[in-house]
């Protein structure tokens, strides 16, 4: 009868057989979920997984399929795990673990969740796949699917646990970073830079350098390991600054496996790089007439950086500037600045030295100076020194060598001359030339007995004063007497008279002679 409670046999209540459901389409949500399990299939369990004091009909229609061996992403992507089951077990939950043993880690239950890992289906009763996102190299190791199911005791114990999946995470290195020196370095010296990156899984990786895309040689990069499976390196080259260097970059190439291009960091050297001015100062006009307006110029050039100030000092006193200059770009990079500062040229500042002070960088100051100098004008010269450049310097040495030479070339041209003339008088003759006859003599002159021409030597040495007179009817007559001059050691050695027209008159007595301290010369000719 309907609605009779159902009977009981034996004291007992007997539950009713329900009757066997037919075979039912997969739940369209969980296609691995079914309404009963066909006692014709028969799963394999492996050897060790089964909780030991299950029934043997729960283990051997139980599975948990754990498929991949390996799994490998790189850091920030999404590591996907794969777990199913099916077959009756008993009661409790499907969990993830990462590692097996005392030091294993719950990743995934049903209580407990990590915001990171997430269920592939959720509400799934035979599918456990999870998905971690935004995976790190803290990720890497061995994950297991274990169902558990609940004891006596209500305590959740292993019934079942898959094979386990190795899970590696390729971390790309982080962006390079190069560094150089906190303080600025004067060009030509040498400093080292430094670049590094971490947190890069393998620890293989490659660093190059390179100036203005030109390779250099670096020294070998350190690699250290650094928190969990992660590895930093670093690497370090040395440069020489040069002066045309404030355009030029460092960079730094970074290559791993994990990069499908290089990563890059570039370093401009004018972070570091200084370059001290050269300047001079110049004074325009200079020397200046009294009262006039001299111009002093300070030139500074091929510097870096630009932060430079000019100061201009009289004397070590302080002058005011009313027109600041400011330095100008050149080529290269580099700057140059010219600063000017007038001065009235008063006699009582004749002479006085105008600095140039420069501090450039906040390095030690430099000085540069010069002088000014004031003219006279009624002499239309200068009242002191004059402070010439190089190149006058140079051009007056020049001439004061070459009028040098002139003066030896003369002075032994003269010399020579006055040596030919001494060894000319040193030659001890005296000759007598009668002058040209006319034709009519010509038959006189062959006389023999006429004295037509007269060569009179003597030796060079110290004559007495005394007479010397030839008296001859067939001979000529001649009387030369020398005397020493009062105050001279030279002698007469050397007479030479022409034109001398002899007297043909009769023969006369020699000529009286004259005093001591003379000198007389007598030549007296008679014809026969």
């Amino acid at each position: 009868m309907r609605g009779q409670p159902p009977s009981r046999a034996r004291g007992r209540a007997v539950k009713p057989r329900a009757p066997l459901p037919a075979p039912m389409e997969p739940h369209p949500r969980d296609p691995g979920r079914t309404a009963w399990v066909l006692p014709c299939l028969l799963l394999l369990v492996l050897p060790g997984n089964v909780l030991p004091g299950v029934g043997s009909q729960a283990g051997q229609n139980f599975s948990l399929q754990q498929p991949q061996a390996k799994v490998s992403v790189t850091a920030g992507e999404t590591i996907t795990l794969n777990c199913t089951i099916s077959g009756v077990a008993g009661a409790g939950p499907v969990k993830w673990l990462k590692g097996w043993g005392n030091g294993n880690k719950t990743i995934y239950d049903q209580k407990t969740k990590d915001p990171r890992v997430t269920r592939a289906v959720n509400e799934s009763n035979t599918d456990f796949t999870i998905r971690i996102r935004n995976a790190q190299p803290e990720d890497m190791g061995t994950y297991y699917c274990v169902k558990f199911v609940r004891s006596d005791s209500s305590v959740d114990e292993v019934f079942q646990r898959g094979s386990g999946t190795e899970v590696s995470v390729q971390a790309k290195p982080s962006p390079p970073l190069v560094s150089g020196p906190e303080q600025r370095i004067e060009a030509g010296q040498s400093v080292s830079f430094n670049c590094t990156t971490g947190g890069f899984f393998p620890e293989k990786i490659g660093v190059k350098w390179f100036k203005n895309r030109e390779p250099m040689l670096a020294q070998l990069p350190q690699v250290t390991e650094w928190g969990v499976k992660t590895y930093n390196v670093s690497s370090t080259v040395k440069v020489t600054l040069q002066k045309d260097d404030v355009r030029s970059q460092l960079i730094c190439e970074v290559q791993h496996s994990t990069l499908q291009v290089p990563l890059r960091e570039r370093y401009q050297l004018s972070r570091v790089l200084r370059v001290s001015p050269s300047g001079e100062v110049r004074a325009e006009p200079s020397p200046v007439e009294v009262n006039k307006t001299v111009t002093f110029t300070c030139l500074l050039k091929e510097f870096y950086p630009a932060n430079v100030s000019v100061s201009w000092l009289e004397n070590g006193i302080g002058i005011k500037v009313e027109n600041v200059s400011q330095p100008s770009e050149v080529s290269q990079g580099l700057f140059e600045l010219k600063s000017q500062v007038e001065v009235q040229a008063t006699e009582e500042k004749n002479g006085s030295t105008i600095t140039c002070m420069v501090v450039h960088d906040a390095q030690a100051p430099a000085n540069y100076s010069a002088f000014l100098w004031i003219s006279n004008p009624g002499q239309g010269g200068l009242s002191k020194g004059f402070q010439m450049n190089k190149d006058d310097m140079l051009i007056y040495i020049v001439v004061g060598v070459v009028c040098t030479v002139l003066a030896l070339l003369v002075a032994a041209i003269l010399y020579l001359i006055r040596t030919k003339q001494i060894k000319g008088k040193s030659s001890p003759s005296a000759r007598l030339h009668e002058p040209e006859k006319s034709s009519e003599a010509t038959t006189q002159e062959s006389d023999p007995n006429n004295l037509t021409y007269a060569d009179l030597n003597f030796d060079k040495e110290r004559k007495t004063i005394r007479r010397m007179v030839e008296m001859s009817q067939q001979s000529e007559y001649a009387c030369i007497q020398t005397n020493q001059a009062p105050n001279g050691d030279d002698n007469l050695t050397y007479a030479d008279l022409d034109m001398v027209h002899l007297s043909k008159a009769p023969k006369r007595p020699a000529p009286r002679p004259e005093e001591a301290g003379s000198e007389y010369a007598s030549v007296q000719i008679t014809r026969k």
